[in-house]
């Protein structure tokens, strides 16, 4: 079988996954196109979702990746083509979307707690609960907080937690509204490898005990390898869609990038190089052992 029919087999079989209950896939985007004056970031688009699956969204800086985020969001309109969560157009304050953005130091005198924090995910969007909706507010956000493991903090002041412990409560807020997609934009950025496992398994042990759909956007694809079905790779307007094995190549990442590039697996990891980047799409961390051709584990891919 040939690497085109490879994926077209692949994209089928996601499809065919790609309903829920109610026949919709966890997110649509059909004829997508982005674009800003003169530069497109990416042209017709086309992309499902299946309710459970696991999508890794990579690309060189400025190529589109947050700002696909932005349009699942409601946030940014397409240029072109439609984009639907759940069946239903993509649209600001959607509650079957949870959206877990980057680590970001907390500026001092910030006087919000974790819990404070769990909470804007119940009702941030609006003013006003009774009784019983304070007693389900507080239900649901014990809940979340349980769920990853941040009881032990939960009331303490966001600025008083260290990078991982803040990442967990924003994973909670994303959570606590019980979404049908998760929308991850550079989670891991800024987390050590203790926590960027830890931050990744809890996106992980979602999406398997609810079907949740995860779209997950990252530089560094290695703590999340195991867990992804799919690699939505984005360059330059042009983009690849298919199972990692079948993406991260060099010879699919030379025909995006334009130029030679070299996937390598050294020790089970993934490193990518050639690509002109000052991170490329799997962390600048690897790029160091990439050096000299003396390690009998690396293998070009």
């Amino acid at each position: 079988m040939n690497k085109g029919a490879a994926l077209t087999e692949h994209t089928d079989r996601a499809e065919r996954r790609a309903t829920g209950t109610d026949g919709a896939a966890a997110v649509r985007l059909e004829a997508a196109s982005l674009a800003f004056g003169d530069r497109t970031l990416w042209r017709d688009l086309d992309l499902e979702v299946a309710p459970g699956e696991f999508v890794a969204v990579l690309g060189p800086n400025g190529s589109g990746k947050t700002s696909l985020m932005r349009v699942l969001l409601g946030r940014l309109a397409l240029s072109s083509g439609h984009a639907h969560i759940a069946g239903a157009p993509v649209r600001a304050g959607n509650h079957d979307i949870g959206y877990v953005p980057q680590q970001k130091t907390i500026d001092a005198g910030v006087q919000l707690r974790g819990v404070d924090l769990v909470g804007l995910g119940v009702d941030g969007h609006r003013w006003g609960l009774g009784l019983r909706g304070r007693a389900e507010r507080k239900r649901k956000v014990a809940a979340a907080i349980a769920d990853v493991g941040a009881e032990a903090f939960a009331h303490h002041a966001l600025e008083s937690l260290s990078g991982g412990e803040q990442q967990r409560l924003r994973v909670a807020q994303a959570l606590v509204g019980d979404p049908k997609v998760l929308l991850c934009d550079e989670p891991l950025l800024s987390l050590d490898l203790a926590n960027q496992r830890l931050v990744s398994e809890l996106i992980e042990q979602r999406r398997r005990a609810h079907g949740t759909a995860v779209l997950f956007v990252t530089h560094e694809i290695n703590p999340i390898l195991p867990l992804v079905d799919r690699v939505l790779y984005l360059v330059d307007g042009r983009f690849r869609i298919g199972p990692p094995d079948e993406v991260m190549t060099s010879e699919v990442l030379s025909e995006l990038y334009g130029t030679e590039v070299d996937v390598l697996r050294v020790r089970g990891r993934l490193v990518v190089v050639g690509t002109g980047d000052t991170m490329d799409a799997l962390g600048a961390a690897g790029a160091q052992h990439c050096h000299a051709d003396t390690d009998p584990n690396r293998v070009r891919a």
